[in-house]
Formats: structure tokens, C-alpha cells, sequence
């Protein structure tokens, strides 16, 4: 047995334990609690989150500059965006289908609604609980609130969370994103050169020096210039994806009944979609949609967290605000999308095998032509790109929690190098390893959640009152 093969098996076990039915009810109970608890506040409130995240981008707080040692809200949540809009919105939202059915999308959006509230929580904390790095940056997330909000007894907890974090970065921000890119710029290099087909590792290798490459000219800049790459690119991204799906759903306008329908019955019958020769079940289905659905948007990880420390905000509450937005856009907006291009476009999907960009391909050629992987592989590498930068920056704040400022550097050199070997890494093992890092790094930080709880609860009540008064 070879050494990959070896990990693969250790890691299919570790996997079949930490997303099991524990695990659906920790991340789906905690959001559901906090929705409760903070009376569903992501929909009696959700004009007045939008309005006061997205809404005050255009306004006159888009101008306002960032202290020092911090960026713009603007920037923290477009860092944030730009970490959890990633392959997840694409590679991942195919592969939950083909193996959980149409009905995987309906346990995603449902662990996105209440997600909401735990990223919303997880991002008050962040703010309320953060600190002065020694370099003088505002640095934050669950390391820093489970030690200063649980108290020093618990930094062991905190510690847990920062070894797991510097570690998932290297899984889930870096070897499946780098590797969906490397795949998706080969596909498309051989459909317009088909004399290429038998270079594919070396083009691979190209698309991971290059990328290495323009990760370690930002992180020299730090979280500034982390941020400044992210203010732009996000936006024009998200548009250029959102655009592309709405033009294949509409062509297919007339399948998206059907598709809808498929969608809820397939959430609690999977077999009356699909047939019950693809072995996939409601357990399947619901394992499927909540995993892709958390490995996407991020909610209950403790990941968008650190980004949004190093915000110059006006309060905890107001940034925690832009926890909601980032869920809805990347799940029940891009994610959505996704599953309806592919759903309604026709391409045929193999159910009960795993599926990847191929398929995401085949979906969109059914209206552009075979010339779609171009506009896949666009949004893979914008999406991606940006998600691999964001995450650099996560698992530089987890080391530097454990190490000090010293680990800065070697840990982004480390991550740099990681990129290169990622993008000629087998993908499926890739995959794997991220969900596994997933689970992990979510014990830690839902458990801190919920132990603050009454933290983000009374701040919570406090903003809404300051809201009355000023009426």
C-alpha cells in the first residue's frame, strides 16, 4: 500500500467519525440555538443586516479609511467573502449532488439559514474579545475569544483550536482550492489546444508556481494589501459568476419547477428523484448538503472570524452584521445558483459517484458550448485565488497564536510551497483531508460559541437599544 493510500484509509476513518450524526447536530443544533436564543434574528432583521452591510458600502462609509493595524469593515468582509466564496460555491456544490442528490442542496441551504446566527456570533465575539498583536495589527477569532472570554484555564481550548486552524489552512484554503484551479485551467487549455492533452501535470505545475507566486508578493504587504486585493476582486468575481448562471437558468427556465420540486423531495426521499440504484439515502443526502454546505460558507468553522478582528468597526453587533450577509450571499445566492446551473441545464450526472468540475463544465456547455470551461475555470481561478490568500492569512494568525510573530514568515513560506505541490495533488484525497480538517477545527470554536452565548445575547440587546433611542 502506498503512503497516499495509507493516508486515505486513516483519513476515510477519521472523516466516517467526525461527520457523523454528532457532528450534523452539533453545527445545525448550535445555529438553531442561537437563532432561538436570539429570537431568529437573521430573518425578523434580515433588511436592516442587509442594509447596514452591503447598503453601507455605497454610501459615504465606503470612503472611511481604516486605522492603524486594521482595515475597513469593507475589506475585512470581502476578505472573509473572498475565503469562503471558493471552490466550495463550484467543485463542492457538484460533488455534494452527485452524491447526495438534488436533495443534498436542500440540507444546505437549511444549515445556511441558521448559520447565519453562528457566524453572526462567531463575528460579535471576534470584535468584542480581540487584541494588539506585537506588531500592532488587531488580531482576533476563537483562539482569542475562548482565552479572553472563557477565560486563561481555557487557552489550552484556544490553543486546540489555533494547531487545528494553522493546519486546515494548508487542506481547505489551500490543496483543494489550488488543485480545482490547476484542474479547471487544463481542462480549458485543452479544449481551445488540443495538442496539449498529453502535458497536463506540467500545466498544472505552471498554474502552481504562478499562484504561489502572486501569494507571496501579497502576503508581504499583510493584511492591508490582503485586503485592498480582496476590496476588488470579490465583487467582480461574484458579478462575472452570477451573471454566467443566470444566463444558463433562464434558458432553462422551464426546468426549474421540476428542479425545485426534485429539491425538497429528494431532502426526505432521495430514491423518488433518483432511483435507489445509486445507494443514496436521507442520511447521505442530509451528510452531504450540511458538510458542503458548512465547507463552503464557513459558518461554525471560526474561520471568517479572524479576518473580521482586524476591522476598524463601530461595534461588535455592527460587524458581527456582516456574518449574516456573507452566509446568505455565498450559500443561498452563489451556491444556489450553482446547483440550479447544473440541475436544469440537463448535463447528465452520474448519482452515488463523485463528480467535479467536469460536470459544473458540461452544465454550463449546454448554452455556451465547450468553450464554457473558460468561464468555469475564470470563476475557479478568481474564486479559488482569492479563497487561497484569505486562508494564508488565517493560518498565519493560528500560528502566530501558538509561536509569536516569529512563525510568520516560515508558516507562509511553508503555505507557499504547499500551493505548488497542490496543484498536481490527486484531488479526491484532497477533498477528503479538508472535510476532515473541517469537523476538527468546528469542536473547539463551537464549543466557545456556545458557552458565550450570553455574551452575544446582551450585546445583542444592548445594540438593539441604542437602535431605539436614536429613533
Amino acid at each position: 500500500m502506498s503512503l497516499a493510500e495509507k493516508i486515505s484509509e486513516i483519513n476515510g476513518i477519521v472523516n466516517g467519525v467526525v461527520w457523523g450524526v454528532p457532528m450534523l447536530v452539533l453545527i445545525v443544533g448550535c445555529g438553531l440555538y442561537l437563532s432561538v436564543r436570539l429570537g431568529f434574528f437573521q430573518f425578523t432583521h434580515f433588511g436592516y443586516a442587509m442594509r447596514s452591510t452591503i447598503g453601507r458600502c455605497f454610501g459615504k462609509h465606503a470612503k472611511k479609511r481604516a486605522g492603524a493595524g486594521s482595515v475597513t469593515p469593507m475589506q475585512a468582509v470581502t476578505t472573509a467573502l473572498a475565503a469562503t466564496v471558493g471552490t466550495g460555491n463550484i467543485v463542492g456544490v457538484t460533488g455534494a449532488i452527485a452524491m447526495g442528490g438534488p436533495g443534498a442542496v436542500f440540507w444546505m441551504e437549511v444549515s445556511a439559514l441558521v448559520g447565519m446566527m453562528t457566524k453572526f456570533s462567531e463575528v460579535t465575539l471576534s470584535i468584542r474579545f480581540r487584541e494588539r498583536s506585537a506588531n500592532g495589527d488587531w488580531v482576533g477569532g476563537p483562539m482569542y475569544y475562548i482565552k479572553n472570554g472563557l477565560g486563561p484555564r481555557f487557552r489550552w481550548l484556544g490553543a486546540a483550536f489555533a494547531a487545528l486552524g494553522a493546519l486546515a489552512a494548508f487542506g481547505i484554503g489551500n490543496l483543494t482550492q489550488i488543485n480545482s484551479i490547476a484542474t479547471s485551467i487544463t481542462a480549458s487549455v485543452n479544449t481551445l489546444v488540443p495538442s496539449t492533452a498529453g502535458h497536463n501535470s506540467t500545466i498544472c505545475l505552471c498554474a502552481g508556481l504562478v499562484m504561489a507566486a502572486v501569494c507571496a508578493l501579497t502576503y508581504l504587504g499583510g493584511i492591508k494589501r490582503i485586503g485592498a486585493v480582496t476590496e476588488k476582486l470579490v465583487p467582480v468575481m461574484a458579478l462575472i459568476y452570477i451573471i454566467s448562471s443566470l444566463v444558463v437558468i433562464l434558458t432553462h427556465l422551464s426546468s426549474v419547477g421540476p428542479v425545485l420540486r426534485a429539491i425538497v423531495v429528494g431532502a426526505f426521499d432521495p430514491s423518488a428523484v433518483i432511483g435507489g440504484a445509486a445507494g443514496v439515502t436521507i442520511r447521505t443526502a442530509m451528510t452531504r448538503g450540511v458538510s458542503r454546505g458548512v465547507f463552503s460558507n464557513e459558518a461554525g468553522l471560526g474561520s471568517a472570524p479572524i479576518a473580521h478582528a482586524a476591522a476598524d468597526t463601530e461595534g461588535p453587533v455592527q460587524q458581527g452584521l456582516f456574518g449574516i450577509f456573507e452566509v446568505f450571499a455565498d450559500t443561498i445566492v452563489i451556491c444556489t445558483m450553482t446547483a440550479l446551473v447544473i440541475l436544469t441545464s440537463g448535463a447528465p450526472i452520474e448519482y452515488g459517484k463523485a463528480a467535479g468540475v467536469e460536470l459544473t463544465n458540461a452544465a454550463f456547455a449546454t448554452v455556451f458550448g465547450p468553450e464554457s470551461s473558460i468561464v468555469v475555470a475564470v470563476g475557479l481561478c478568481m474564486f479559488a485565488g482569492s479563497t487561497i490568500l484569505s486562508w494564508g492569512l488565517y493560518g498565519t494568525r493560528c500560528a502566530e497564536f501558538l509561536f509569536g510573530p516569529r512563525i510568520i514568515k516560515p508558516y507562509q513560506l511553508l503555505f507557499c510551497a504547499l500551493v505548488v505541490v497542490g496543484s498536481v495533488m490527486e484531488l479526491s484525497l484532497a477533498w477528503s483531508i479538508a472535510d476532515t480538517m473541517n469537523a476538527l477545527m468546528a469542536i473547539p470554536n463551537l464549543i466557545a460559541v456556545l458557552a458565550l452565548s450570553p455574551v452575544v445575547i446582551r450585546l445583542l440587546r444592548e445594540h438593539r437599544a441604542g437602535l431605539r433611542r436614536a429613533r
